[in-house]
């Protein structure tokens, strides 16, 4: 399993530096600094392409049966993002429809479905299957969302994937556990060169592939192993699904689409408020993320300790969300 995590490693992160030369010679998929973005926060035209060198290093997950089951939908979810990184937008709907076929195809070809909810609360096979393709689909955005300074989507995917690893051996699972190898090696070639001097984006194409990948795991745990709680799963997931629940519920409030980026997410308020560093609001925000992290994964088998780690996480954010939204809105007075 360590020689499959290297191996992933190197095959992305030469992916990558191919991909960062031929970004720069030839002006493809480049994310521009002088672009009037509300998530601009990078001094240097970057290429927004990290995903091509992620899947390069995840491609070894043809050698499992199981990787092998992941790996076609694995790409469709990189394919909905991947166009808007070459600055060909796919219409929501049809970025949409992607996500959505590559949820349900996993799903089919893996049965991984969360009927349990905890606590014994049950569903129906049929309601389970439409809630698991429906929280695939949200992780999936909720990793995009979060995707905002170098290192933060990818440090919060190497945190998940710290946690699905202990769970998996746990259960010893040494498929799972060598598939977790293998996309931390990806994800981990992609960060060495993201963070801290930002030498080449996640993308959309990455950042929706990601979020797939660790929420399938995620969903595979939970489904095949009575001892692990669904709502580990969610308390693991708990910053990235409550950024995206509470940037919905604040847009909508003040009349605005939820599909309209502004500058009001949570680590763009640290940022302007507290770091002012680019690289240090990464490490502001996974710092903050651990203790919750850490909790969840001793307690992956509690379904009421997980629920108020997630409780509790979701009062700190709104209390520091609440103070550092008061200090920005003075600040601009």
């Amino acid at each position: 399993m360590i020689n499959l995590f290297f191996y992933s490693f190197f095959i992305s992160l030469i992916t990558l530096l191919i991909v960062i030369f031929v970004a720069h010679k030839h002006t493809l998929f480049i994310d521009h600094n002088d672009e009037k973005k509300p998530q601009n926060f990078h001094a240097h035209s970057t290429p927004r392409a990290g995903g091509i060198g992620i899947l390069a290093g995840i491609s070894l997950l043809i050698l499992m049966p199981l990787g092998l089951k992941f790996i076609f939908s694995i790409f469709l979810a990189f394919l909905s993002g991947i166009f808007e990184d070459f600055h060909n937008s796919l219409t929501p709907k049809l970025r949409l429809f992607l996500q959505l076929i590559a949820a349900i195809v996993v799903v089919w070809l893996t049965h991984s479905v969360v009927t349990y909810l905890g606590l014994g609360i049950s569903m129906p096979y049929w309601l389970g299957t439409f809630f698991t393709i429906f929280a695939i689909v949200g992780m999936m955005n909720a990793i995009n969302i979060i995707d905002g300074f170098n290192g933060l989507a990818s440090g919060v995917i190497l945190f998940i994937l710290i946690s699905f690893a202990l769970v998996s051996y746990h259960q010893h699972n040494e498929e799972m556990l060598s598939i977790i190898s293998i996309v931390s090696g990806a994800t981990f070639g992609f960060f060495v060169l993201n963070f801290p001097k930002g030498k080449i984006f996640l993308g959309d194409g990455g950042a929706y592939m990601l979020g797939f990948i660790v929420a399938v795991i995620g969903i595979f745990l939970a489904s095949k192993y009575e001892d692990v709680s669904p709502w580990y799963v969610l308390a693991i997931f708990i910053y990235p699904v409550w950024e995206v629940i509470f940037s919905i519920i604040r847009k909508s409030y003040i009349g605005h689409s939820p599909m309209q980026p502004d500058s009001y997410h949570l680590h763009m308020l640290i940022y302007r408020q507290i770091t002012k560093n680019n690289p240090l609001t990464t490490v502001f925000i996974l710092l903050a993320i651990l203790p919750s992290n850490v909790l969840s994964t001793l307690y992956s088998n509690s379904s009421i300790y997980n629920i108020y780690i997630a409780t509790t996480f979701i009062c700190c954010y709104l209390l520091l969300y609440r103070y550092l939204y008061k200090k920005d809105i003075a600040t601009l007075k």
